[in-house]
């Protein structure tokens, strides 16, 4: 298992936070790295495109300012999403941007693309693609990505179905670069577990929903607090992909959960339609029975850093 030298040293947490549709900011992503986590967003949640640019720079002056006046702790980097499906007609603008900013990770979804990750690694950044199974893992590496996140069942948004033992270990039978692992990760202590399955990072999603600084109605945060994993909702219909979404948010839009149309793939849209969906039927993984409160970025990351410790120790008092 290997980190990328770019995370050498920059990480209180073996952990990347996961881009949210219209929840990540630059306000959230900023905290979570100057908390020592991978911070990312959508390129897609900077809407005009002209708001993509204003957010790199924001997000470059915030972390170089942290970074001169605490040179002991430096922030972590930076990651952007960029939807690769042809459903994004601004992929393009957004990767141009990418390069201007020179983001240090992009991770790619629902799609691998060779003259992306060409066009990313001639700038000297690493490229993440999320995958849901070994053959998609396979040929996102073949295509040129340094990295790989595996999505397995339980994660937020456009979850797999694999468990993640079944997953994180076909993929290490061939792979020894560096992997994260989403699927339900809330707790230091699941944290712990994905790096002894052979994970390099975790991928935690849903439990910065509830945060302050998150792009969240107050209801849904409220949401995320109050709810367990039996209220998550695995459905295709939002966006043409299988994703898990909260049940009560699905019976509030006018909607029987349990009895929820069969959608097609070619309905895949992130326009406007799309962000429609996600403001009204809400996402998430089926971690969240582990978050009790809206608290600060900064306060999710000193919990999972205090379990993750806590964790770790219990093992080593341990007989095995």
């Amino acid at each position: 298992m290997t980190l990328p030298v770019q995370l050498a040293g920059r990480l209180s947490l073996p952990m990347m936070a996961a881009p949210l549709f219209i929840i990540s900011n630059p306000k959230l992503l900023i905290a979570q790295c100057v908390a020592g986590v991978v911070g990312s967003t959508p390129s897609l949640n900077a809407r005009p495109i002209e708001t993509l640019d204003a957010w790199l720079t924001e997000i470059r002056a915030a972390l170089d300012a942290h970074d001169q006046a605490y040179p002991d702790r430096p922030s972590a980097p930076f990651a952007i999403n960029l939807i690769v499906h042809r459903s994004n007609t601004r992929i393009e603008q957004d990767l141009a941007l990418c390069i201007k900013h020179r983001v240090p990770i992009i991770i790619t979804s629902l799609g691998a693309r060779p003259e992306i990750n060409d066009a990313v690694h001639a700038y000297g950044g690493i490229v993440f693609h999320d995958v849901i199974d070994d053959r998609f893992a396979r040929k996102a590496i073949e295509k040129g990505a340094d990295g790989l996140i595996a999505v397995a069942a339980g994660a937020g948004g456009h979850a797999g179905t694999l468990s993640p033992f079944a997953l994180v270990s076909e993929i290490r039978r061939w792979f020894d670069g560096p992997l994260a692992l989403s699927g339900s990760i809330a707790t230091g202590g699941a944290l712990l577990a994905a790096r002894a399955m052979g994970a390099d990072l975790g991928y935690v999603g849903s439990a910065f929903i509830a945060t302050e600084e998150a792009n969240a109605a107050p209801a849904y945060k409220q949401m995320i607090v109050d709810d367990k994993a039996a209220d998550i909702v695995y459905s295709d219909l939002f966006t043409g992909v299988s994703g898990n979404y909260l049940k009560h948010s699905i019976v509030a839009a006018g909607l029987d959960p349990d009895n929820l149309p069969k959608s097609d793939p070619s309905n895949m849209n992130f326009g406007d339609g799309a962000a429609k969906a996600w403001r009204d039927v809400w996402g998430s993984g089926q971690g969240i029975g582990a978050i009790e409160a809206v608290v600060p970025a900064a306060a999710l990351v000193a919990r999972l850093k205090r379990e993750y410790d806590s964790a770790r120790a219990r093992l080593n008092q341990g007989d095995l």
